[in-house]
């Protein structure tokens, strides 16, 4: 970030009315945006403006037009649905195909959108308005087809008619002489812009829409305030859904068509998380790009899509074989493959290691090593790959067992562990830490028995919901104490238990267990709602994950296909459900925010991909003739031990020598 300060002056014409103007020059030099950089440029430039005599340099207005947008093309649709109604692109061409393939009208089936692949996508017919067929459409479908109807109606008005007007002001002050002016922008004539106004991605202060009063060259002016204001520089925001289609369009990068599935890819492989509108790139997104820059640069480079873009056209118009495309495409990948395939995978993670070094460590406040153990002080940190994929561990392991997750945290430690303070009773160390399967507590450290056998330390999962930054002393003592007895059951005075376990906080009597609710804490559950958790498990023992399937929450029937959808909690996160086809819900959506479109969009996604769930599937119905026996698929690794395949081998010779029913028995059976 740089430091740099603006002057605005409040001023006054001769007939009262006030505008505000910009200091841009001293002294026949001209003043940029970063020029005046600290605190005390900034006040010896206020000091010289309050005993200033203003006076009108120059008037200069300028006629301009603003011609009106074209229909919407595939591309412009998903970023303005986006910017308008914060649509993915996934959705916005989920609805429009459902526009495209019409509504009932009369008892007749009419397309209301033209098709949303191509150019000019316009509505159907101009005098079917928005509010002619609001009420037969869902909320999402009608939004967008006002928004089709809009622009292509404005896309047919005149151009609106704006004047522009700059007003250099000069401040004499003793030898000093000071330039300041004022922008503005009116509009004469509104034309298209009274129905259809274009949203942009990122608010630019550059353009200054405000009407100035009337001036001319000449008159002096009354000073009202001098404002001296501090402003500090910021990077280029993160892209929006709607930039980054609008910068894949620039670069060649896919094609219209393509653009929706390519975000939708990246949000449900966890590459990215939307966070306020903008996307931010996941440790996992950036271990997979390090992985490909490194290793398959040629194929990441933004010019080779939209060089074999070119070529699949070339293909289309007959100007050059296919098999010359795919042949020069396999050479050149196969040894790319070759060239890598013989690397152990230590030299892999110790390449990805230095490329993702600054933003796995990052420099420290105190400017100590970010590659120091902050457990044991002599091993240096690094990338290491584990059975759940890849996290931050210690060189010293295994006499030092540290582990955090990629990801940086907020104390600049790199996330790994924050010191709560000691135990009264124990005098050991209470702190939170960050491993590979997410944050939790631990008291004291690993030790060694009398054999010299390492003691783990005693430690307690945070809660769901609980950011490791919120937990305090108190708090993490209560989870380490976990389970705890709550109270006893009325019923047999056996003890009822409260604890954290793998799918959440619990309550436990006997040998029921039952899971409390998103909103209910685990340290201060009472012994009548725990009896209630544990009363309505028995009564429901299909109820939870413990026990059986969660029966979800249901979002509503599919459009077309019918069938409820429903929205679950599962082992491997929140995820949607229709007829045996499940997918899995964004980062940034939960079962109780999901929305009916929203839901559909990912089912139908997941459907085209050929996902549905295993055990759904139908199995070969019985009667009639007995099918015949499928090829026996080839053998792709050697059983574990010779023990497995006995029992297998015992009952293939008995049903071998049983024999052989009829076609009419099998069918009576």
């Amino acid at each position: 970030a740089r430091e740099y300060w603006s002057l605005v002056a409040t001023l006054a014409t001769p007939r009262n009315e006030t505008f505000e103007a910009r200091l841009v020059g001293a002294d026949g030099k001209k003043i940029q945006r970063l020029d005046i950089g600290s605190g005390q440029e900034a006040e010896d430039f206020k000091r010289a403006l309050d005993t200033a005599a203003f006076t009108v340099n120059s008037v200069e207005a300028k006629p301009a037009r603003r011609n009106p947008y074209p229909p919407f093309m595939t591309s412009t649709l998903q970023q303005e649905a986006s910017r308008k109604f914060g649509f993915a692109p996934a959705h916005t061409m989920r609805l429009a195909q459902r526009l495209y393939e019409g509504i009932d009208i009369g008892g007749e089936t009419v397309g209301l959108i033209t098709y949303m692949r191509h150019e000019a996508i316009r509505p159907t017919d101009l005098a079917r308005r928005p509010g002619d067929v609001k009420r037969m459409l869902e909320p999402d479908q009608a939004k967008l087809y006002e928004l089709v109807w809009l622009r292509t109606i404005a896309s047919q008005m005149e151009s609106a008619e704006l004047e522009r007007t700059t007003v250099d002001i000069v401040a004499k002050v003793a030898s000093r002489m000071l330039e300041l002016r004022a922008t503005g922008t009116v509009v004469k004539f509104d034309g298209f812009l009274t129905l259809y106004n274009e949203d942009q991605d990122d608010k630019s202060d550059e353009e200054d829409t405000n009407r100035l009063p009337s001036m001319s060259a000449g008159e002096a002016l009354d000073k009202r305030e001098i404002a001296a204001s501090q402003h500090f520089t910021e990077p280029p925001p993160r892209y929006s859904e709607a930039s980054l289609v609008k910068r894949m369009e620039e670069l060649g990068i896919g094609r219209p068509s393509t653009y929706a599935s390519i975000l939708q890819v990246l949000r449900d492989r966890g590459y990215v998380r939307l966070e306020k509108k903008r996307l931010m790139p996941e440790d996992k997104g950036r271990v997979l790009t390090a992985f490909l820059e490194n290793f398959f640069a040629r194929y990441v480079e933004y010019d080779f899509t939209a060089n074999l873009e070119e070529q699949l056209d070339q293909i289309s118009n007959n100007e050059i074989p296919w098999k010359d495309v795919l042949r020069d495409f396999w050479r050149d990948f196969t040894g790319a493959v070759g060239e890598i395939k013989d690397l152990r995978v230590a030299q892999v993670i110790d390449a990805l290691d230095a490329v993702l070094e600054p933003h796995l460590f990052p420099p420290r406040a105190d400017g100590s090593d970010p590659r120091e153990c902050p457990n044991c002080h002599t091993g240096r940190l690094g990338l290491k790959l584990g059975r759940f994929g890849g996290f931050i561990g210690c060189t010293n392991y295994p006499e030092c067992r540290y582990t955090r997750q990629l990801a940086v945290g907020a104390d600049g430690n790199g996330g790994g562990m924050r010191k709560l303070g000691e135990d009264p009773e124990t005098g050991l160390e209470v702190t939170v830490r960050s491993g590979r399967f997410g944050s939790y507590l631990q008291l004291g450290e690993a030790t060694k028995d009398e054999d010299g056998k390492a003691v783990k330390p005693k430690r307690a999962s945070l809660p769901k919901g609980v950011s490791p930054d919120d937990i305090d002393l108190d708090r993490a003592l209560r989870l380490l104490a976990l389970p705890r007895t709550i109270g006893k059951h009325p019923d047999d005075g056996e003890d009822i238990i409260g604890g954290v376990g793998r799918f959440g906080p619990y309550v436990k009597h006997g040998k029921t267990y039952a899971n409390i609710g998103a909103d209910e804490d685990i340290l201060s559950i009472g012994l009548n709602r725990a009896v209630a958790l544990i009363e309505e498990k028995k009564l429901n023992p299909g109820k939870g994950r413990r026990f059986g399937a969660d029966p979800g929450k249901q979002i509503g029937e599919h459009p077309q296909k019918g069938g409820m959808i429903v929205a679950k909690n599962g082992r491997y996160g929140p995820y949607v459900s229709h007829n045996g086809v499940n997918a899995n819900l964004p980062n940034d959506k939960t079962p109780e925010t999901i929305t009916l479109d929203e839901a559909v969009a990912l089912i139908d996604a997941r459907a085209e991909r050929g996902g549905g769930s295993t055990s759904r599937r139908k199995r070969p119905a019985r009667g009639g003739d007995t099918p015949k026996k499928a090829a026996a698929p080839k053998a792709t690794a050697k059983r574990s031990t010779k023990a497995a395949t006995k029992p297998k081998k015992r009952a293939a010779a008995s049903a071998a020598k049983a024999p052989r029913k009829s076609k009419k028995a099998t069918a009576a059976e």
